[in-house]
């Protein structure tokens, strides 16, 4: 993904246009792009600061090419390369080591002579005695700690020019919404998959029917969260090729610009964008998956299933994370929550409400609580991990009422 800094975006007349590579105007982007994937398929060894010029001198004479372009292609390339780290320290051991035995030598000139008597090429050849290393090898790892200067061992790359170029685009798509306020997507064919891929972006999310089979979804944006604002803006970034997948959706997007005036980005599957994403874990997150396999599949008598319902009321609709069904046939559902704003865990109260028909227990991480805050009874608070004999205790309370009822 890009940064906030490579991300390109036009506003005109109250809409956010993203940059994007099109047939019509950068057909001959292929062939940079094949050059630029040559570069790096033949740069093993290369250090990044060498791999990033070679990209750059690609688009000398190229007139539509802003630098942030550039910056965004060497930003995705390295995204898809792995390089040569320094996780033990070494890199600044031998710089002390090098640089303390070089300065008892100084100055160090090419040819010595009578006012300096230090030969470069011989104390050289005395550090590499020393340290049991080549020169070469010195030069490459003395400063192999700095980014710039990591060299490239291997790289994944992409299948094709297109599909690179066609990264781009979607990264641009990606950078426009860290500013995101929300997004309200329309959604038909494949409503159940996009929820599921919200869910697995850990995005806060509200959820109304709009006619058979057609459902509205409200996403939180980066810029509403109160807490962890910046890992939940790359949450929602990654979310959108999950979207790009699905089919029989429409997007509006509200993004805060630099003037501080909103902007839409609007976006539908009939524009063209591909994604790379593969199918969704089973699961949304490790404390969902840890859950399960603590749990089992049945425990004193209560079944858990992935998921299972969708509740549909007044406009409402609510699809849980888990349904655990006891053999009396008491059913209980259960929604764990990650990111929450007080909007957020207020709506989740009234989903409560609006269901109040059926059992509901909803999770929620301790940590975002206020001190003192009140508890309302179907909720249940974890630190790391859900306890199961807290879960169990409130599953057997509704239970009871369920048979005393």
């Amino acid at each position: 993904m890009l940064t906030s800094e490579q991300s390109i975006v036009e506003f005109e007349s109250g809409r956010a246009v993203p940059d994007r590579l099109t047939q019509n105007t950068h057909r001959h982007y292929t062939e940079y792009g094949e050059r630029m994937l040559s570069i790096y398929r033949g740069g093993t060894g290369r250090q990044r600061q060498w791999l990033h010029r070679q990209v750059e001198s690609i688009f000398t004479d190229e007139p539509d090419c802003p630098v942030r372009r550039i910056q965004a292609f060497c930003k995705l390339l390295d995204d898809a390369s792995v390089y040569k780290t320094d996780s033990e320290g070494g890199a600044a051991k031998l710089r002390l080591k090098i640089f303390a035995e070089a300065a008892r030598f100084h100055p160090l000139v090419e040819h010595a002579d009578r006012l300096f008597e230090y030969d470069q090429k011989k104390i050289k050849t005395q550090l590499t005695q020393q340290t049991g290393l080549t020169w070469e090898q010195i030069e490459q790892n003395l400063y192999c700690d700095v980014i710039e200067y990591q060299q490239l061992e291997h790289f994944d790359g992409y299948p094709n020019a297109q599909a690179f170029l066609s990264r781009y685009n979607v990264a641009q798509l990606q950078g426009c919404l860290y500013k995101a306020e929300n997004m309200i997507i329309h959604a038909s064919n494949d409503f159940k998959t996009i929820l599921r891929y919200a869910k697995l972006a850990h995005l806060l999310h509200k959820i109304e029917c709009t006619g058979t089979s057609k459902y509205r979804i409200t996403l939180a944006g980066p810029v509403s969260v109160l807490h962890e604002s910046r890992r939940y803006g790359v949450n929602f970034a990654r979310f959108l090729p999950a979207l790009l997948a699905c089919k029989g959706w429409e997007m509006t997007a509200l993004v805060k610009t630099p003037w501080n005036m909103p902007a839409r980005l609007i976006l539908s599957d009939k524009d063209g964008f591909t994604s790379h994403l593969p199918e969704p874990d089973e699961f949304d997150s490790s404390l969902e998956e840890s859950f399960a396999l603590k749990f089992g599949d049945k425990r004193s008598g209560w079944t858990l299933i992935r998921e299972g319902r969708i509740l549909n009321k007044y406009q409402k609709t609510f699809i849980p994370d888990f349904t655990l069904r006891h053999d009396d046939g008491t059913e209980v559902l259960l929604e764990i929550v990650g990111f929450w704003t007080p909007e957020y865990l207020a709506n989740r109260h009234e989903t409560l409400k609006q269901f109040k028909d059926f059992k509901i227990i909803i999770a929620v991480n301790e940590k975002y609580l206020k001190e003192g805050a009140k508890i309302p009874e179907n909720f249940l608070t974890y630190k790391t991990a859900i306890k199961l004999d807290t879960l169990m205790e409130i599953l057997e309370r509704f239970r009871t009422k369920n048979i005393t009822a």
